[in-house]
């Protein structure tokens, strides 16, 4: 036998050896024996043991002692096994039954961490996001003066940035439709429209955003577009629109590359506006 055969040979004996310790220790009825043992996987990192063995122990340990400590490592232990839903959850219960406890302001902080942990790409449902950035938030208001605070922050700032992003792909999405009508619903009049309110909206909400030049020129875009494609009676009303828009695109944006856009725009809806 090759010494890479025995290596294997060893490494599953010892697999199975710490299998049949674990079976052995999880079957006992002695709860301080389990949870020593507990906190012995989660120093050695096998979240994924220790959390097997807390979850049943927090229920039998209520009201002990080692309680809160077991419900935090349970959190703890899930974080660290990437089940991050479970442990969002584990820390938020922590949190409302120990509010003064040993590790409250800790497991505040971990709530929004888990779901900063699962927020999904901005393409995606931010719902996940929003929770996050709502536990941040409330982490922040409650304990101003952590030195967690400013990494809560920062990634509460970088949580709002995929919003942002989220509906910057929506409004570019409505605009690169354009004339097409398969999703037009009975709100707006047209893709063009819809990329409009949509754009204004992200404004108003985040009125401080890095993409705020990329909104405008979607909106100024999206007007001009609208009045050409506009019905006789909407058409100068609209045009003017669109031509107010891009003097307020130049004034906003004075060095921004598609002012030579909104200048053409201008002389463009001057021929319409003038008459």
């Amino acid at each position: 036998m090759n010494k890479s055969n025995i290596l294997w040979l060893c490494m599953a004996l010892l697999c199975s050896g710490c299998a049949t310790e674990f079976n052995r220790v999880y079957k006992s009825a002695d709860n301080t024996y389990k949870y020593e043992y507990a906190k012995e996987c989660f120093a050695r990192g096998k979240y994924q043991q220790a959390a097997a063995l807390l979850q049943e122990l927090v229920t039998a340990q209520k009201g002990r002692s080692m309680a809160q400590e077991g419900l935090y490592m349970l959190g703890m232990a899930q974080y660290g096994n990437r089940d991050y839903e479970a442990a969002s959850a584990t820390f938020r219960k922590y949190f409302s039954s120990y509010p003064k406890g040993d590790y409250a302001e800790q497991a505040c902080y971990y709530i929004g961490q888990s779901l900063y942990q699962s927020a999904p790409e901005p393409r995606l449902d931010q719902t996940p996001t929003i929770g996050a950035i709502n536990a941040y938030q409330h982490f922040i208001d409650y304990y101003p003066d952590s030195k967690m605070r400013e990494d809560a922050q920062q990634k509460l700032f970088k949580l709002q940035d995929n919003l942002v992003q989220k509906e910057y792909l929506s409004a570019k999405l409505y605009y690169n439709l354009g004339g097409y009508f398969g999703n037009i619903n009975a709100n707006t009049e047209s893709n063009y429209e819809a990329c409009i309110i949509t754009a204004q909206n992200a404004l108003k909400a985040y009125p401080f955003s890095d993409l705020r030049e990329a909104f405008s020129v979607l909106i100024m875009k999206s007007k001009f577009e609208l009045a050409q494609n506009s019905s006789e009676e909407k058409r100068v009303e609209r045009y003017r629109d669109a031509e107010d828009e891009c003097y307020g695109f130049i004034n906003e944006f004075p060095e921004s590359a598609e002012c030579a856009t909104a200048q053409k725009y201008i002389e463009k809806c001057k021929k319409i506006t003038k008459d």
